[in-house]
């Protein structure tokens, strides 16, 4: 049955709204910190809760090789296991058919996986991965199973790719059945192609999920020609339903996607970034090891509720990436998702409070390029 979604406020396009789990409620637009593994890295669940972080991802392929779904299962589900009581949503390997695609065999049944961890063999089809995902892991919203097309693909290689996520996309649907607690989105694939961005789409409409991600981008294909896509798939899904753009990204790229009516962005930037020494700010990233923050006794980010943002100096975070001390990527990555959802809750109260457009403009001028 899924879960209800109620649009709050519109400016433009860009909605405001919540999403109602039973494990508590995803204010839209959202988004939400990578735990691949089941952890974020370099946090713990408290910091990233209290961040407010309403929703964390969690990934299919790489729960299956460690701890492995039967286990987890064993051991509680992954909610219990991470020690984290709200909602899950589960990205269903697709990405890994693109990243790893060395280390794979795509056929009609599925995909069969060498691991990357020592080679052992793995097949994902669609069945399975709707098991892994509702009944093994417990996620709160499951992914269906697709092909992540690469980007530069020709138009016969998208659209022969695009069919075969959605056969995957009955078959993960038949799986799923009805569910009272979780949910199941469909992914729209098509590269660049618009025409087959509005087949997948409309197709996916007539199997019927409980939500619709857009896939296949942030692949390399660039902000510009990523908001071009955006442009010509949006106004094909739902408004009753969440879309959620996948592996996105970048704050331009979230706040230009929610000027075209996106609800849910996940990214591993943050995270990745806070662990290399990047600070995400209002002005753009820096890098906490210039020299220029040798002696700077300010904060990252006073009016940020979060103590790696407002309490310790960037003289102080300079030092510990000097030293290669490991508290220094924890800061990092914890003010980096504070960052990410401050953003988020301006974004939120700007088309609340019909200032959108003025934020938009004013966050264009800060971010392009950067």
């Amino acid at each position: 049955m899924g879960f209800p979604f109620e649009i709050k406020a519109q400016s433009g396009k860009a909605r405001a709204g919540i999403l109602k789990t039973t494990r508590g409620d995803i204010r839209t637009p959202a988004f939400m910190p990578v735990g691949t593994a089941a952890t974020v890295k370099a946090m713990t669940t408290g910091q990233v809760k209290a961040t407010g972080a309403d929703i964390i991802l969690a990934n299919t392929y790489h729960l299956m090789l460690r701890p492995g779904g039967e286990r987890l299962k064993r051991l509680g589900g992954v909610h219990s296991f991470m020690n984290w009581d709200k909602p899950i949503l589960t990205d269903s390997g697709g990405f890994q058919v693109w990243s790893l695609s060395g280390l794979r065999k795509l056929t009609e049944q599925g995909v069969e996986f060498a691991s990357h961890i020592d080679g052992s063999r793995h097949m994902l089809t669609p069945e399975y991965c709707i098991e892994l995902q509702a009944d093994l892991i417990g996620s709160d919203i499951a992914m269906q199973l697709d092909e992540c097309t690469k980007f530069g693909s020709s138009e016969t290689e998208a659209k022969s790719s695009m069919e075969l996520s959605l056969r995957w996309a009955n078959r993960c649907k038949a799986a799923f059945g009805a569910r009272e607690n979780q949910a199941l989105f469909g992914i729209v694939q098509g590269s660049t192609f618009a025409n087959l961005r509005e087949q997948s789409a409309k197709a996916l409409l007539d199997i019927g999920f409980d939500g619709y991600a857009i896939g296949g981008l942030a692949v390399g294909e660039g902000h510009e020609v990523m908001c071009q896509v955006l442009d010509y798939t949006v106004p094909h899904l739902p408004s009753q339903s969440p879309r959620y753009l996948m592996g996105v990204g970048k704050p331009i790229d979230i706040i230009e996607s929610v000027a075209r009516g996106v609800d849910m962005f996940d990214c591993v930037l943050p995270t990745r970034a806070g662990r290399h020494g990047q600070a995400w700010t209002w002005d753009g990233p820096i890098n906490i090891r210039n020299a220029r923050f040798l002696e700077d006794l300010s904060p990252l980010d006073a009016s940020i509720d979060c103590e790696a943002s407002s309490v310790y100096s960037k003289a102080y975070l300079n030092h510990l990436f000097k030293c290669n001390e490991i508290l220094g990527q924890t800061l990092l990555s914890w003010h980096n998702i504070a960052f990410f959802q401050s953003l988020m809750a301006k974004i939120r109260d700007a088309i609340e409070n019909q200032y959108f457009e003025e934020l938009l403009t004013d966050l264009r001028g800060r971010w392009k390029n950067k």
